[in-house]
């Protein structure tokens, strides 16, 4: 998936401001960014990220109304397989209770190669639980002409988002995406009233200005998918502002120009909505087009924007991994450097888990060891730098802080691509978490009762810091006190003021990517599956006394 003039006054004044910065160092305060005169006050939308969320894998068997291989497959009623797949890049799957095999050869690390479907209720609150962990505001859900038979199972998507945005404190709104949508006019509408704007009533639901929001994807494309005259978008962007709806618009880049991917004489199109979102996808494949991008796009954009009154979200991408695009995040980091820069209003993220076109955010396959054999799919460590899973979300985190200004404006990208994950020497100093088999998150209970496997989510008693213990060993602690075996003679604790014996452990890298810890008594810590409080009393590493550190 996926805008005439301008005032020459307000582009005088735009281009000074950034000649004057050349001169500041790269890494700049949050308050010398540009301070364009927008249309809107920071909402849900205005001064956030959004991600595109298309929320459309299914698996035959997962009990949903379309009971096919929905997007994995180019044939849905076959199992995925190296003839038959529909994806650029594989996931990790690591996080799902229920996930379905495919017809693909085992994963690297001897594992079954099995996909997840976004019918299964526990997918859809994972992915939103991971955008709470790294501070992305919402989901942008894609909706595609829902009259056909794709609409029962899209319907069922939409209210499983519903519930894990309110679950997750994220928003959430309908993006249509007319592509090919033949009477789209009257059924957007019908749609609209009949089903998606009792949506809105949900405190999930994102709002701009007091109002829901409601994005339009295709309108003024040059292509033969997207012929609607401007009489039909008019109508349609009117009726939803008429409904009370901001009204967001993904456009063609060349939106202001009407040229190229933009239909001749849609400028009254574009200005009628309250924000415009242009579509990169396909045109940035390196930095040297992102910069092109800027110069020869954004800044334009963003003048005209301000002129007319209208919100300005732009597209950040990491990078089509199977095009080995994404120089372990710096092409994606660079594009969020250089919209902050510009003074955007929101950013949009092209796409959270599309790995349909190899743009996804979400948890993808670290390296071989999590890729069917001889798939041919690439790993994130397909340019020779080992990235964790998660490292494209954590980055789409902190870009998000960088527009918000909670960290300066620099064109150094500061998220790591692995931190301490794993690894075979322990991130001593770092702030970590770490995650059971169970997918749940390991608690300290502040001191206050054994420890125990059992968060859905990390907040303060779930991180700790690795603090060097000597002789090669590590201590972990939380709150200014140190987690005790307790020398396996009871369920472990963190209470202890100083470092001891039993205090001490050793860092043990497993060849899957997870670490374990044993204790001066040379057994392992034990999550205990999160059903009773963790010991230290193991004389194997299992799934139990396996953690997953930072996930």
């Amino acid at each position: 998936m996926k805008k005439a003039t301008r005032l020459l006054l307000a582009a005088i004044i735009f281009l000074f401001s950034q000649c004057a910065k050349k001169n500041l160092s790269d890494q700049t305060a949050a308050d010398t960014r540009p301070r364009a005169a927008t249309a809107s006050a920071p909402g849900d939308v205005v001064g956030k990220v959004t991600v595109g969320y298309q929320g459309w894998f299914a698996a035959i068997g997962d009990g949903s109304p379309i009971n096919a291989w929905w997007h994995w497959a180019n044939d849905w009623s076959q199992a995925p397989s190296p003839t038959n797949n529909g994806i650029k890049a594989w996931p990790d799957v690591r996080d799902y209770a229920t996930t379905f095999p495919t017809s693909f050869s085992n994963l690297g690390n001897g594992q079954q190669a099995r996909l997840y479907s976004d019918f299964t209720d526990q997918t859809v609150n994972v992915q939103f639980s991971w955008m709470q962990q790294n501070g992305i505001d919402g989901a942008a859900l894609q909706r595609f002409d829902p009259n056909g038979t794709e609409g029962p199972i899209r319907d069922a998507v939409t209210a499983k988002v519903k519930t894990a945005a309110e679950t997750y404190g994220r928003k959430f709104y309908i993006m249509y995406d007319v592509t090919g949508w033949t009477n789209m006019e009257s059924e957007i509408k019908t749609d609209w009233t009949s089903k998606m704007s009792a949506y809105t009533s949900s405190t999930a639901y994102a709002k701009q200005n007091g109002k829901p929001v409601v994005c339009i994807w295709g309108f003024g494309f040059s292509d033969n998918n997207h012929n609607f005259t401007t009489t039909a978008c008019l109508d349609v962007i009117n009726f939803f502002k008429g409904q009370g709806c901001y009204v967001i618009g993904g456009v063609p880049r060349e939106w202001r120009t009407g040229v190229g991917g933009s239909r001749a004489g849609y400028i009254g199109v574009y200005h009628a909505f309250n924000m415009l979102s242009p579509w990169l996808i396909g045109a940035v494949g390196n930095v040297t087009d992102a910069d092109n991008i800027y110069n020869n796009f954004m800044l334009g954009d963003q003048a005209d924007c301000n002129s007319n009154g209208i919100d300005y979200q732009p597209c950040v991408l990491p990078g089509d991994l199977s095009a080995h695009q994404r120089v372990h995040g710096d092409l994606m980091w660079h594009m969020f450097y250089n919209a902050v820069r510009t003074g955007v209003q929101g950013i949009y993220i092209s796409m959270y888990d599309e790995y349909n076109e190899g743009n996804q955010i979400a948890k993808t396959a670290e390296n071989a060891s999590m890729i069917p054999a001889g798939s041919g799919f690439p790993g994130l460590d397909e340019d020779g730098t080992a990235c964790s899973s998660d490292y494209y979300l954590r980055l789409t985190g902190d870009g998000g802080k960088m527009l918000k200004g909670q960290i300066a404006l620099t064109a150094t990208r500061p998220t790591q691509p692995v931190v301490g994950g794993g690894g075979s020497t322990p991130p001593i100093g770092q702030v970590i978490t770490l995650k059971g088999s169970n997918n749940l998150y390991v608690s300290s209970e502040d001191g206050t009762q054994a420890m125990n496997c059992n968060r859905t989510t990390a907040q303060g008693w779930e991180h700790f810091t690795v603090v060097d213990a000597g002789n090669g060993k590590v201590a972990l602690q939380n709150s200014g006190f140190y987690v005790s075996s307790e020398n396996g003679t009871q369920a472990i604790t963190c209470n202890r003021t100083a470092i001891g014996a039993w205090e001490s452990f050793d860092w043990v890298a497993n060849t899957d990517g997870t670490i374990s810890l044993r204790g001066n008594n040379g057994l392992y810590v034990s999550s205990e599956n999160g059903t009773q409080a963790m010991t230290c009393n193991r004389t194997a590493i299992g799934p139990w006394e396996s953690f997953r550190v930072n996930q």
